[in-house]
């Protein structure tokens, strides 16, 4: 990472490869605009701080209007951001090449000298962390309606990028704050820097740790082995904090390692799952079907990898095609985060009560975390 720093210190197009400048490179890349400095600037009204909707590691977030009217969202990464050039490049890769109503929409981007900037549509309903999980949570009525249709707009997403387009492509960051929601409440996946083409015929993919605290797969994290069950662990984390619109981890906690999914697992066992829905759902609210999307919730993060399901059969369950039969609920795999924390910085202040992380390079077992610009996190004002 401290060569590519170097790189976007200088006042030149900082180079990727064979002495190709980042602009060459970005602009062979299908379905992309390339925006220049000045329009975009200009959109943003010379980024004053008024129009300055989020800010991270990165870099920060402006709310911006293009010259035709469009309203976009104004990615502006920091010359000293921990994204690299090839985080930057796969984002832009990833996004372009897909079409899906719940996957966020990238116009395109900036790579002109050291400028690196992406183009997104405007999402005028924040994310999931700010408005179900955060502070902004009573400006918007998340009726149990809403809510399933969040859960299987993420599913049907997540199914397209493992099932549907080729080579698959493994998120690897399925978190509240990377679900973005348009005006109507759809669902829309973003932030894909840290995303993984799965070539065919691959069991899975050796790789850097890569994603966040509290949504992580344990056998990803142990093992460093990546495979599309990693996902599908990170949704089952993802829909337990949707149907009980709580976090999974709760920094006020007393104890480091509790979480909503052990407490979860704890009452299941008691045959008291009717304590986790959110109290502030309606009386009319169809509760075996919260308590069937908190067993569909144990299907998705169970300690056996193998026998998590296909994200097509996780979006069959939760609109009712499939039964959750009682022989799928298994006991969740929880991995103790004092062994995850061990030499960790934390970032991340999009998601409450998370730290982002990305496998340190000083040694093989530490993990470190860097402070994550994810994309949904940019419209609270507040922070």
């Amino acid at each position: 990472m401290a060569c590519f720093t170097t790189c976007f210190n200088r006042k030149t197009p900082p180079p990727t490869k064979h002495g190709i400048t980042l602009e060459e490179e970005v602009s062979n890349i299908q379905n992309i605009i390339l925006y220049s400095y000045k329009e975009l600037r200009r959109a943003c009204d010379n980024f004053r701080a008024v129009n300055k909707i989020g800010m991270g590691g990165f870099g920060s977030v402006y709310k911006g209007k293009l010259k035709n009217g469009t309203m976009v969202a104004v990615k502006v990464l920091s010359e000293g951001s921990t994204q690299g050039i090839q985080e930057f490049l796969t984002e832009i890769t990833m996004i372009s090449s897909m079409q899906h109503d719940n996957l966020v929409k990238l116009y395109g981007c900036c790579a002109e000298g050291v400028h690196r900037i992406l183009v997104y549509g405007y999402l005028e309903n924040n994310s999931l962390a700010q408005t179900l999980l955060g502070p902004n949570h009573r400006n918007i009525q998340f009726s149990w309606n809403v809510r399933k249709e969040i859960c299987i707009g993420v599913a049907r997403g997540l199914a397209y990028l493992h099932e549907e387009i080729q080579p698959h492509i493994v998120h690897r960051d399925i978190k509240a704050s990377n679900i973005l929601l348009d005006e109507n409440l759809n669902a829309k996946i973003s932030d894909f820097g840290l995303a993984k083409l799965f070539p065919p015929n691959m069991t899975h993919i050796s790789t850097h740790v890569a994603g966040t605290l509290g949504y992580l797969a344990p056998e990803y994290a142990l093992r460093r082995q990546l495979t599309r069950k990693a996902d599908i662990y990170s949704f089952g984390v993802l829909l337990l904090e949707i149907v009980c619109g709580r976090c999974n981890k709760n920094e006020r906690s007393p104890t480091e390692d509790e979480t909503l999914l052990g407490k979860a697992w704890e009452l299941y066992n008691k045959g008291e799952l009717l304590e986790l829905i959110d109290a502030s759902l309606a009386r009319d609210t169809n509760m075996d079907e919260a308590v069937k999307y908190v067993k569909i919730c144990f299907v998705c993060t169970q300690e056996m990898p193998k026998l998590r399901p296909l994200m097509s059969t996780v979006v069959k369950m939760l609109t009712g095609e499939i039964e959750v039969q009682g022989k799928l609920i298994a006991k969740p795999g929880i991995l103790p985060e004092a062994f995850l924390r061990r030499n960790i910085i934390t970032g991340d202040a999009s998601s409450p009560g998370y730290s982002s992380i990305e496998a340190s390079p000083m040694r093989e077992s530490t993990f470190i975390s860097h402070g994550t610009m994810t994309f949904s996190s940019i419209y609270n004002r507040n922070s």
